[in-house]
């Protein structure tokens, strides 16, 4: 496991580019967390450093979005943000096409993805996000299911150890 904890919300954006840096097409993120811990604020750090131009809302009330970004090396790649919040049924996740997004070859992103356990892929990169000890720190819990996951948090322990500071780990 691999833990940031950020001081701002322009580090958690930044934390957002940083994590977009070691993404390849086809990679899950399942971002967890209460409200207004900063699931979005992450995607549109996630989304900047994928190139996306558009604005990048939370998919609250449409459940998905779909933005064009690049990937390195000026591939085009597709991000696929959920929002799963509002969702109460498993077909409801046939209908706005869950599988075919995640198979898709962009970038998921699903928030509140604890909702449908049973339905994400079974390796992936789980975040969890909480506040921290002031109103504006997160702290932010990366937990790496599956070999590609591992790679990243491998990539990403160098971020930590040169911008972020902390230890404990995540409960």
């Amino acid at each position: 496991m691999l833990v940031f904890k950020t001081a701002s919300p322009d580090e958690t954006y930044e934390l957002g580019q940083e994590v977009a840096r070691v993404l390849k097409p086809g990679d899950v993120l399942c971002l967890s967390g209460n409200l207004g811990t900063g699931k979005t604020l992450l995607t549109q750090g996630i989304a900047a450093g994928l190139n996306v131009t558009d604005a990048v809302a939370s998919p609250t009330f449409t459940v998905l979005n779909v933005y064009q970004g690049m990937a390195d090396g000026g591939q085009e790649l597709s991000i696929y943000h959920f929002d799963l919040y509002r969702l109460e049924h498993p077909a409801e996740l046939a209908d706005i096409g869950f599988d075919h997004y995640i198979g898709a070859g962009g970038v998921a992103i699903i928030e509140w993805p604890e909702k449908f356990l049973e339905f994400l892929p079974e390796e992936r990169l789980w975040l969890t996000l909480k506040p921290g000890d002031s109103p504006s720190e997160r702290v932010i819990c990366l937990k790496d299911e599956g070999a590609r996951y591992r790679e990243i948090c491998e990539e990403l322990k160098q971020f930590a150890h040169s911008c972020y500071r902390y230890s404990n780990p995540c409960v």
